[in-house]
């Protein structure tokens, strides 16, 4: 099995992406898994907070139903926080897409990259 390391596909150049979205409707897409069935995306994700207050973040994984599809749901990022693992290695393929979005827009950053796996 070969493995690539790469950056999440919602991100500039591995730059952070900025969670903008405060609903599931408005959710910014953080990396979109490949297609099919004989790679699969293996994700890992931080999120930090740049406010001065804490911010809930919601992950949604693959979909929007709640909560079937959420990895976390209004999960609390510390004020002026470094970066917090979200999702350590989690598996995804088939094109679905990995969406975030937070309690309050534009201050919460999400880094990260895939490990992607063939067989």
């Amino acid at each position: 099995m070969a493995m690539i390391r790469f950056v999440l596909s919602g991100s500039t150049n591995g730059k952070p992406i900025k969670v903008t979205g405060t609903a599931t409707g408005s959710s910014v897409t953080v990396h979109t898994a490949v297609a099919g069935v004989e790679q699969t995306d293996q994700i890992f994700l931080w999120a930090s907070n740049t406010s001065g207050t804490a911010a809930t973040l919601t992950v949604e994984w693959g979909g929007t139903t709640d909560p079937d599809n959420l990895l976390v749901k209004g999960y609390s990022i510390a004020a002026n926080s470094a970066p917090v693992l979200v999702a350590q290695g989690i598996m995804l393929n088939g094109g679905l897409i990995v969406k975030a979005f937070a309690g309050t827009a534009n201050v919460l950053n999400i880094v990260g990259y895939v490990h992607r796996h063939t067989r």
